[in-house]
């Protein structure tokens, strides 16, 4: 998700930490452990540290039964920084502009153009994938790189779909979700295959994306 320039000057466990906390929206220093595979007192300690700093907050919550509260760890709006924004208050008054000036259908068509030309740029690397599977992680690396915290995963009960955790472009989709429709279609133009979007509300807070893939290649 971070730019190459941001972990070449930065601790990669630092953001490892980042990144797990960002997909989970909340996570205990075990668990962290676990998953990136660091000793339980270096996380705990990595944890401290970006809580000194203001990036983390630790968030209480009641176990079943007895026992104390679990305590996770989840990131504060200082993290926001570190994930792209296109600057949407800025971007949502132009639009509005346009609207009142050219029509209300003036913002799909600029999408629309911006989506046509995000196809033609990406499908030089989508098309060398042999598979549905290999074009499909290709986009999700070609949607990471360009702000959206994207990852694919598979699994027995859900299938193949890519999942994001950010997009820089989730408030204009808010206010115009016609432009969701047209992120789609570019996305299953690219892919070839039926591409169904679903918002999820995290257990924890927090939005997930799940685009599902319809077939597999």
């Amino acid at each position: 998700m971070f730019n190459e320039a941001l972990r070449d000057l930065s601790k990669p466990q630092l953001l490892n930490l980042i990144e797990a906390i960002k997909k989970s929206q909340g996570m205990a220093v075990a668990d962290l452990a676990r998953e990136l595979e660091m000793s339980y007192m270096g996380v705990k300690q990595h944890c401290q540290k970006l809580e000194t700093m203001g990036y983390l907050k630790t968030w209480r919550v009641p176990r079943s039964g007895v026992g104390r509260p679990e305590i996770l760890y989840k990131l504060t709006s200082k993290c926001d920084g570190l994930f792209p924004q296109p600057g949407s208050e800025l971007i949502l008054n132009v639009l509005e502009g346009m609207q009142q000036f050219f029509g209300e259908s003036s913002p799909e068509k600029i999408f629309l153009n911006h989506f046509e030309k995000l196809r033609s740029k990406w499908s030089v690397t989508i098309n060398k994938g042999e598979s549905l599977v290999e074009k499909a992680t290709r986009l999700a690396d070609l949607r990471d790189k360009s702000g959206c915290f994207s990852r694919c995963k598979y699994d027995v009960d859900y299938g193949f779909r890519i999942e994001e955790y950010h997009n820089p472009l989730y408030d204009l989709f808010r206010k115009y979700p016609n432009l969701i429709k047209l992120e789609i279609r570019m996305m299953e133009q690219l892919l070839g295959s039926k591409v169904n979007r679903q918002e999820v509300e995290m257990a924890k807070g927090g939005t997930m994306v799940i685009y599902q893939i319809g077939t597999l290649g």
